[in-house]
């Protein structure tokens, strides 16, 4: 019994060293088998959120796109950009690009009333909205806006001013204290006046004027001069 009762004893040790070895490994096992949740603010609309943390701010990327129905690339229809066998505007183009570099919500303008696809219908239909000063309805909304304090703006010039659904936009939020920083396709006009529109109806936001233009014949190549100038904004 003496020499059983001493075996058992000098055991002891080696089975606790044994068990708290084990528990170790599965904790440490269920550790890396345990994937890390990443939290995200919630979205609405159209809006769609980028990986976080990329910038110090928050940003919401707000574009109006209309690609033209007619033609088959960028080429026949300089409104579009055919990527990855996907077709985008021009503009959403370059509001993802935005997202690309610095993150962000992005938040597509749609309007309720549909506009024609082909160029010089669209163009006919534009120029007549802006003649009659029409303010499209809008079909998506941002429900959140006192979330945000960056606002990039995006909208293609047409007939040297904004589409009419921006004024709907700009008239439809309070962007005070927010900073604005607009973003343009073009055939040539850049901006035009409408950096001191956009002024004009958020007199009491900031304004970036050092905003982003692009010509619609080159679109497609100005992934990387659209991450230089979103980088160079410090946000």
């Amino acid at each position: 019994m003496m020499l059983m009762k001493k075996s058992l004893t000098s055991l002891l040790p080696v089975l606790m060293l044994s068990i708290l070895a084990a528990c170790g490994r599965s904790a440490s096992d269920t550790a890396e088998s345990t994937p890390i949740a990443e939290s995200l603010p919630a979205t609405s609309g159209t809006q769609t959120n980028a990986e976080a943390g990329q910038s110090s701010h928050s940003i919401l990327i707000a574009y109006f796109t209309m690609p033209e129905s007619d033609g088959v690339d960028a080429v026949a229809s300089a409104s579009r950009v055919v990527t990855d066998d996907e077709i985008l505007g021009n503009t959403q183009f370059i509001a993802q690009a935005i997202q690309s570099t610095l993150g962000g919500d992005l938040f597509a303008i749609e309007t309720v009333q549909d506009y024609p696809g082909a160029h010089d219908d669209l163009l006919d239909f534009a120029e007549n909205e802006q003649d009659e000063q029409m303010k499209p309805e809008l079909a998506t909304h941002v429900d959140n806006m006192e979330n945000y304090d960056v606002i990039f703006l995006g909208y293609p010039n047409w007939w040297a001013d904004m589409p009419m659904p921006l004024y709907s936009f700009l008239e439809e939020y309070d962007l005070s204290g927010k900073r604005i920083i607009p973003f343009v396709t073009h055939d040539g006009s850049r901006f035009s006046r409408t950096i001191r529109t956009i002024e004009e109806l958020q007199p009491d936001a900031t304004l970036v004027s050092e905003g982003f233009n692009v010509s619609r014949n080159n679109i497609v190549e100005a992934e990387g001069d659209v991450s230089e100038w979103a980088l160079g904004l410090d946000l």
